[in-house]
């Protein structure tokens, strides 16, 4: 971390989940003692729960029913998180300032035609020639555009076309990863002074059978009955889904103050990496990214803000890391999966939106399991780690500041 970055900070967030909508909601939810577990849809997945999107008005955000039609679900979350987010930054309908906003969006890709995927599933199942089916296919059925129109690079356009944000643009995919290396770029190009104010985030939607199918045959789902992410290690793990929106409006502590608008925390810096996971690798490489970040360490209380997915060996490790790190820096351990489930690329801009959260209350909400990870927090809470381990590959680390704290 270069002494000569710029302060960074977070001037605006929009978080949709299963939860709640908005910050304040989402504050409502979570500052309850024992709180209860978030929304569970057991039936239409049936073993596999996930945590269905919270009932949103799209028109709030999108009022043009046409733009509405043509977006699949996660560009409607996504385009929605985007428009709450520049509503609290401030500058939703400024043109002016719109026209430099830069924007950096993590989404996966389109939603699949089942009805295809199924029938070319059944024809294949029974056939020892699926190689020659599937090439077939392929050239009626599955034409590789549908794919090509369909990346992240379409939530983008319509967060440009309905929100006037036309700055620069830029779009990551794949995972977990792609969330963490967004909020990345976003502060280094603000930090380093390439860009004044950015729009960050991504979207997932969890109901959809497609996704539902690929991460079961990956082993990555959880079949039991709901329970908080750090139970489930002793369990086999497994992975909730949950669709979320996320988007944050990071800022150079400059551009915030000649437009008059106070900041809703501090970020203090991003690290990012990807390891092959073998024993300890993901470990050693928390371990790295904390080491970069310590110098931004104030000393004050902090808290860690966990994304564990609950997928095992990954989340045991984490669980290990976390504790240590707790009992080091005097900390207190959330595992946000628990309140919103797991979001893959909207993951990381969620948790450090809920980070912001916390910041701006200067108070962790209280523990949602029973594993003894998670304790009663001190206050105030000053700063914020918030952590995002890949449920396959990848680490990340953010460290929120509370503006004042130090």
């Amino acid at each position: 971390m270069s002494e000569e970055r710029r302060p960074v900070l977070i001037t605006g967030v929009g978080l949709v989940s299963a939860l709640a909508e908005g910050l304040e909601a989402h504050w409502a939810a979570l500052d309850v003692a024992g709180g209860a577990a978030p929304p569970v849809d057991r039936e239409s997945y049936s073993p596999y729960p996930i945590h269905p999107l919270v009932e949103v008005d799209f028109d709030q955000q999108i009022p043009k029913r046409g733009d509405q039609r043509q977006m699949e679900p996660w560009q409607r979350i996504g385009t929605y998180a985007a428009g709450m987010a520049l509503d609290s930054a401030g500058i939703k309908g400024q043109t002016e300032i719109l026209s430099s906003t830069d924007m950096i969006v993590a989404a996966g890709g389109g939603e699949r035609d089942i009805a295809v995927d199924s029938a070319v599933l059944g024809e294949i199942v029974n056939r020892d020639e699926f190689g020659t089916i599937l090439n077939e296919r392929l050239s009626n059925d599955l034409r590789p555009t549908l794919f090509l129109a369909q990346l992240p690079n379409l939530l983008a356009g319509n967060i440009s076309i309905v929100h006037k944000v036309t700055g620069s643009s830029r779009t990551f995919m794949g995972e977990e990863m792609a969330g963490v290396d967004a909020v990345r770029a976003a502060y280094a190009r603000v930090a380093s002074g390439q860009s004044e104010i950015c729009l960050v985030g991504g979207s997932f939607n969890a109901a959809r059978h497609d996704l539902i199918l690929l991460f079961e045959l990956g082993g990555y789902l959880w079949e039991s009955d709901w329970c908080p992410v750090w139970e489930r290690t002793d369990r086999g793990g497994g992975l909730v889904p949950g669709s979320m929106g996320a988007f944050l409006v990071l800022e150079s502590a400059d551009h915030a103050a000649r437009r008059g608008k106070p900041g809703l925390a501090r970020l203090d810096g991003v690290a990012s990496e990807r390891t092959t996971r073998g024993p300890g690798a993901a470990g050693n490489a928390a371990a790295g990214q904390l080491n970069a970040l310590r110098t931004a360490l104030t000393g004050a209380p902090l808290a860690v803000l966990s994304g564990a997915s609950g997928v095992e060996p990954a989340t045991s490790e984490e669980r290990t890391f976390v504790t240590q790190l707790a009992k080091d820096h005097d900390a207190s351990v959330r595992a946000a999966g628990t309140a919103i489930g797991h979001g893959f690329e909207a993951q990381f801009p969620a948790i450090v939106g809920l980070a912001t959260l916390v910041a701006s209350q200067r108070s962790l909400y209280p523990p949602r399991d029973g594993s003894g990870v998670e304790l009663p927090a001190a206050s105030p809470i000053g700063q914020i780690l918030a952590t995002c381990w890949g449920h396959w590959r990848g680490e990340g680390m953010a460290l929120v500041t509370a503006l004042d704290a130090g």
